[in-house]
């Protein structure tokens, strides 16, 4: 085994849904505020340990462009990878084959709500439960084994507001 960690986000603050500026909901992009707050948020959970060193993010432009802040704002500066495995209605099998053969100690998938809870709840044994994730949310499990359905704990759970951002 080598992973060790997957953290699993929910893509930062978007333009509305429905914004007629993106009749392609794939093109919406982060609110410039929202890009902010999240980089603020990266930088305080990356002096706290949060260093991934792989990336997967949904193809979608919101989550790509908050993947690419996770990236720009941690040690490592890791690759950014886009899996259709992370776009709405998630493939967990696809996430947890790539997660397996990237082989990296801790990996990231950026995607949508209500799937990085269902994603999570999958990691940590249980694929019935209701983990809420707010926009930017970040969840850190930690792996006692192989990625899979089950392998690990739900380490920690952050949000902008409870990091007081």
């Amino acid at each position: 085994m080598t992973a060790k960690y997957i953290y699993v986000v929910r893509h930062a603050w978007a333009h509305e849904f429905g914004d007629p500026r993106w009749p392609d909901d794939s093109l919406r992009e982060l609110e410039p505020e929202g890009a902010e707050r999240f980089m603020k948020m990266v930088e305080t959970l990356s002096d706290r340990g949060f260093e991934p060193t792989a990336i997967a993010t949904s193809p979608y432009t919101r989550c790509r462009q908050t993947a690419d802040l996770i990236s720009q704002y941690t040690l490592h500066r890791p690759e950014v990878t886009e899996l259709d495995a992370l776009c709405p209605s998630s493939d967990i099998n696809a996430l947890i084959q790539w997660s397996r053969e990237v082989g990296c100690e801790q990996l990231c998938w950026v995607g949508h709500a209500p799937d990085v809870g269902l994603l999570t709840a999958a990691l940590v044994g249980d694929q019935h439960a209701e983990i809420r994730f707010a926009k930017g949310a970040i969840a850190a499990v930690h792996l006692y084994k192989k990625p899979g359905i089950g392998c690990g704990e739900l380490y920690w759970h952050a949000t902008a507001k409870s990091l007081g951002l």
